[in-house]
């Protein structure tokens, strides 16, 4: 079976990243690159990992992770479609067995709010894995007096901790917002298609998802 290491080395899959990420800095997005995809990668594989699931899925978790945002290098919109195609190429150069990367095809293609929907277990632990994602070190933007409303949320969130329980089945997001950069109000506005994909995928994988904000549990 391909590993997560194996797609780390293939030097397509850096180039596309590094892509991506060239072309994100050029339309002033937050960041996508290795810090995001790698903590995506590790966050996907760790929650089916608590739950119990085969290894197998564990890593095809973490591969779709690691690749799920290479559609950014050919355009931001549809990425997650372009991506899923992307990937679902070069794994069949690498060798990958057909019926696992079609399963990572289906994640990467259903990550995206505007389009997607949890479809199996392994796309349920890419969504809430992405999603999690929140943090002042995804702004590229240096320039403070420039922040759009997403560079605003990311960098007003000072920490974000992720974390699933096996015995009561609850993955928690739990973030820090500094209200003096951002209201609350305003990770809401931003992020409420997010907060709901996430829920789903939650209820997708069994479990229930929680978000806590400054101490206050909001869902």
């Amino acid at each position: 079976m391909i590993t997560l290491e194996e797609i780390k080395k293939n030097e397509e899959v850096q180039e596309l990243i590094v892509g991506a990420q060239k072309q994100l800095n050029a339309l002033g997005y937050t960041e996508h690159s290795t810090r995001h995809i790698s903590i995506v990668s590790s966050r996907a594989g760790r929650i089916l990992e608590t739950l119990g699931y085969p290894e197998e899925r564990i890593e095809l978790a973490k591969i779709a992770g690691y690749m799920h945002d290479i559609g950014n290098c050919v355009n931001r919109v549809d990425h997650a479609h372009s991506g899923a195609i992307l990937a679902y190429q070069i794994l069949k150069e690498m060798g990958m067995d057909v019926q696992k990367r079609t399963e990572i095809m289906m994640a990467i293609g259903n990550h995206d709010e505007q389009t997607g929907t949890a479809v199996s277990d392994i796309s349920a632990a890419l969504i809430l894995a992405d999603k999690s994602d929140v943090h002042r070190d995804r702004v590229v933007n240096t320039n403070m007096s420039t922040f759009d409303k997403h560079d605003k949320v990311n960098y007003a969130v000072t920490n974000a901790d992720f974390t699933i329980d096996k015995e009561t089945r609850i993955a928690t997001l739990d973030l820090n917002i500094d209200t003096k950069i951002c209201p609350v109000l305003d990770y809401f506005e931003i992020f409420m298609d997010r907060t709901m994909m996430s829920k789903y995928a939650a209820k997708y994988l069994n479990i229930w998802f929680e978000l806590i904000i400054n101490g206050t549990k909001l869902l």
